[in-house]
C-alpha cells in the first residue's frame, strides 16, 4: 500500500540496492527454521530454466507506485516488473483483470500481493500453471468461500474499522455505493507507523477508495492451496492483525518470516520484501539454503536488534564507506 517518495540516481543506488538485498537474503537463508508439524514443506517456485516476470498487485487506498522501492531493486537483479492497477471495486473483477494481466505474459510468474491484494492474487492465480509462487505480504489470504470482512475480523488486533472514512458515490450502473478512506488523521498510526509523518501526510492524500462492498465478496478460489507460498506477517501492522497474518500462513503452509514493521512493509522495508520475493523465485545465494516453510514457527526480523536489519544497516555502511573512497 502506499508510495515510496525516494529514488536517488540509478548508478549510485543499485549497488546500494544489490548489497543490502544480498546481505538480507543471506541471513533469510542461513537462519531459516525447521518446518512447522504437520506442515508440508513447499518447492522452489522458480523452474530451472527462464527467470520468472514478478507481478506486483497493490491493495487498498494505494496504487502501483507503493511498490516503486521493490520494483527498482528486482529491476536492479534483471527481473522483469510489471505493477497493473488494481481497481479496489470488487473481488471478482479485481481478480479477474488481474488474472488477465498473467495471460499476456510468457513464461513462469512470481505473484506477489499487498493487503487486500493478497485476496486479489489468490484468485486470479487460480488454474494458471504460469505462476510458480504466491507472495504474501501483510495481505488477506482467504480460503475459498470466506468473505473479507469476517476474515479481516477473525482475531483482534485491527483497527481499520475504526479510522475509515465513508462516501457515497454513484456506481457505473446508477446505484449507490460506498468509498472507504483512511482518515487523514489517523492515516500515519494506523498505517504507515514506521514511516516519517510528512511521508505518512503525503501517502493519505493521495489514497485510492476501496468499494465497501469488497468486504462482502466471497473468495471463489484458493490458489495457496495449490501454489508454494511464502508471507511476511508485519508484527505492527494495525491494518490486517498480525495474529490474523500468522493464522492464514499457517493454514496455507506459507514459507513464512516476520518483520517489524506497519502494514506498508514494501514502503519501510523495501530490501527485505525484495528478498522475500528473490526467495521465491528461487534466487538465492549459491551454498545457502532457501527459506524454510514454517507455519506457525517463523523468523523474526525484529527491527534494529534483528539480522536482516543489521545486514541491510552494515550494507548501507559499506555503500558509504565506498562512496567516501571513491567517490559515487
Amino acid at each position: 500500500m502506499l508510495i515510496s517518495t525516494f529514488f536517488g540516481p540509478q548508478s549510485r543506488t543499485r549497488r546500494r540496492y544489490a548489497l543490502a538485498t544480498a546481505l538480507t537474503a543471506v541471513v533469510y537463508a542461513g537462519a531459516a527454521p525447521a518446518a512447522a508439524d504437520g506442515a508440508a514443506p513447499a518447492t522452489q517456485a522458480a523452474d530451472t530454466g527462464a527467470r520468472p516476470t514478478v507481478v506486483l498487485v497493490h491493495g487498498a487506498f494505494a496504487d502501483a507506485s507503493s511498490w516503486n522501492g521493490v520494483a527498482e531493486r528486482l529491476q536492479s537483479r534483471g527481473y522483469t516488473v510489471v505493477a497493473p492497477a488494481n481497481p479496489l471495486r470488487g473481488l471478482a473483477g479485481d481478480a479477474a483483470g488481474t488474472a488477465d494481466v498473467l495471460k499476456r505474459i510468457t513464461g513462469p510468474v512470481v505473484l506477489v500481493g499487498h493487503g487486500y491484494g493478497g485476496a486479489v492474487i489468490s484468485g486470479a492465480a487460480a488454474g494458471n500453471p504460469q505462476v510458480k509462487a504466491l507472495v504474501y505480504i501483510s495481505a488477506l489470504m482467504p480460503d475459498k468461500g470466506e468473505a473479507l470482512g469476517p476474515l479481516s475480523s477473525r482475531f483482534p488486533g485491527g483497527e481499520l474499522g475504526t479510522a475509515l472514512r465513508r462516501t457515497p458515490v454513484r456506481n457505473a450502473d446508477g446505484t449507490r455505493g460506498t468509498d472507504l478512506y483512511v482518515q487523514d488523521a489517523r492515516f500515519h498510526d494506523i498505517v504507515a507507523a514506521d514511516r516519517p509523518r510528512v511521508s505518512a501526510a503525503v501517502m493519505a492524500s493521495s489514497q485510492r477508495p476501496i468499494s465497501a462492498s469488497v468486504f462482502e465478496d466471497r473468495a471463489t478460489a484458493a490458489a495457496w492451496r495449490t501454489i508454494p507460498s511464502w508471507a511476511l506477517v508485519a508484527t505492527r501492522d494495525k491494518v490486517i492483525a498480525p495474529q490474523l497474518e500468522r493464522f492464514q500462513a499457517a493454514r496455507a503452509h506459507s514459507h513464512t518470516i516476520e518483520v517489524n514493521s506497519s502494514h506498508v512493509a514494501m514502503v519501510s522495508r523495501p530490501a527485505v520484501v525484495t528478498a522475500l520475493v528473490l526467495a521465491a523465485a528461487g534466487d538465492t545465494p549459491a551454498g545457502h539454503r532457501p527459506l524454510a516453510s514454517t507455519g506457525t514457527r517463523t523468523l523474526v526480523l525484529a527491527g534494529t536488534g534483528c539480522a536482516a536489519g543489521l545486514a541491510v544497516f552494515l550494507g548501507g555502511g559499506l555503500v558509504a564507506s565506498a562512496r567516501r573512497r571513491h567517490g559515487f
